[in-house]
Parts: structure tokens; sequence; C-alpha cells
């Protein structure tokens, strides 16, 4: 990969992570409502958003071309689904007082993103990349060890971001025509459930136009850092990719203690040094190996 697709990919997973490490803060607007519910609205209006996008973008005929593909379908409905089982879990851990464990959650992805690079991809790890991967490791191990039980949440948000995040790196379809076939996908479902489940929030036209908006507003909370964490993993390798998700359930960490005031005990104070120490050391060696690319690239 060239110095500019690096940049690149770096931009993209900075503002992934950021948008969503600040998105508790929208699924507490909606508060009131079931879980799967949210979760409804936001398969709809992220569908309504992305057709909008792909059309003045002109990239239907790459959706048409996947949808021709068998293989590819195949792998962006997986991903899909492992998509919305991971959107669930968070919504629900977020509005019954479970951020911590979320941002547990998104502290181990990096981890499993390590291995699966290796797994999948053969990408291997430098001397400080290791010590930064074995910090981070003690932290959340700190952190799981302390809960006496099986961190149910935390790993289940774990493993399918991270299985979502492989499948997408692996199937040749841009960010956005396979984010708008995936939801496509799981659209029928969203559909039959508002129609014989969802509550009286959910009728558009008896509710405040404030819920509405926030209701409407899920397509691009939801489709705005999908689509940047789709193109960053295209440009980036899997492992370094995975270091820039210490910055969304950091931000999470400090909403979730001092915002939502969840209770901070000494393990998670303890985990929190641990992979911010790691993710300094992780920088430093990716800094460090990009300066001394450059240096020789100018010695040829």
């Amino acid at each position: 990969m060239n110095d500019k697709t690096v940049k690149a990919g770096a931009i993209y997973a900075l503002a992934a992570y950021f948008m969503w490490g600040i998105a508790p803060l929208y699924f507490k607007l909606l508060q009131a409502m079931p879980a799967q519910e949210i979760l409804m609205h936001r398969i709809v209006w992220s569908a309504l958003v992305l057709v909008i996008l792909v059309l003045i973008s002109g990239k239907l005929a790459q959706v048409k071309i996947a949808v021709c593909n068998a293989k590819v379908m195949a792998i962006l409905l997986v991903s899909g689904l492992l998509l919305a089982v991971n959107w669930l879990i968070f919504i629900w851990a977020i509005n019954n007082g479970h951020l911590l464990d979320g941002s547990l959650g998104y502290y181990i992805n990096p981890l499993i993103n390590v291995f699966l690079g290796r797994l999948f991809f053969q990408e291997k790890l430098r001397r400080l990349q290791q010590i930064a991967v074995g910090l981070a490791f003690i932290g959340v191990a700190i952190l799981v060890l302390s809960y006496g039980q099986v961190p149910w949440i935390a790993l289940a948000l774990a493993l399918t971001f991270a299985f979502y995040g492989l499948l997408r790196k692996k199937v040749a379809v841009d960010s956005l025509p396979g984010l708008l076939l995936e939801t496509l996908m799981m659209l029928p479902f969203a559909l039959f459930y508002w129609f014989s489940f969802s509550s009286e929030l959910s009728n558009l036209s008896s509710n405040e136009w404030s819920l509405n908006l926030s209701l409407i507003s899920a397509g691009i909370v939801t489709t705005a850092p999908l689509l940047c964490f789709t193109a960053a993993a295209r440009r980036l390798r899997y492992s370094t990719l995975g270091f820039f998700q210490y910055m969304g359930p950091s931000i999470m960490f400090v909403m979730a203690v001092w915002l939502f005031h969840e209770p901070l005990d000494q393990a998670r104070l303890t985990t929190f040094v641990f992979v911010w120490l790691a993710l300094l050391l992780f920088s430093y060696d990716s800094y460090r190996a990009y300066r001394l690319g450059r240096k020789q690239a100018k010695l040829v």
C-alpha cells in the first residue's frame, strides 16, 4: 500500500471510531424504545440514506454487478446478519446501563482483529507491536477475570464485529454498494417487525416532530461511521485497523463513568491504563516504521 492510501485509511478509521464513540448519546435519546425497535429504525432509515447515496455517487452499476455474483451476495448476507446482531446487543447494552461492558467488548475486538489478520492474511507484527498487543491483552484479561463469569455482552460485541470486518475486507465490493446490499437484505425483516410488533412510538403520524427526527436520523448515525470503517478496512492492514478502535471504547468509557455514572472499579481503571499504554506504543512503532520507509524510499 502506498502512503496516500494508508493516510486515507487512517483518516477514515479515525472518523469511524470517533462517531461510534459518541453514538451512545444518540441511543440514550430513544431509551423508551425496546432495543429491537431501535434496530428496526436503524435498518429502515439506513436503507433509504444508502439508496440516495448510491444513486448520487453513480455506483448503481456496482450494485448490479454484486447482485449477479452469488458468492458475493452470500458473504454480504452473513456480514449483514453479523452487523444486525452487533447493533442489537450494543443498543441493548447502552440503554440498560452496560456501556462499560460495551466498551470492554470493543477493547477486546482489536485483539481478535490481530489474530484474524495473522490467520487469514499472514500479517506479522514487529517487536514493539507484539509488546503492545501483550499489554492490551493483560489489561483486558484483568477486566475479564474480575467479572467472575463470562462477559457475554463484551465477547458477543467483539466477535460479531471482528468477523464482520473480516468478511468486508475479503469481499470484492466497495463500501457503499456493499453496505446498501447488506441493509437491503435486512430490510424485509425490519419492515415485518414494524408492521407486526412495533410500539406506538413508531407511529410517525402521531409522534412529535422531534421524535420522528430522532428516528429518521438513525440512517445517518448508522451509515456514516460504517462507510468510513469499510473504507478504512480496504486501505489498512487488518491488525493496524484494529488499534484505531481503542478510540471508540475510550470515549464510551469516559461517558459511561462521568456522564452516565456507571460504577468504576479498580479492575476497569487498570484496564484503561493498560490499553492506552498499548495504543501509545503501537502508534509510536507505526510512526517510526513510516518514517523509516520514507527515508528508504528517498534513497532508492
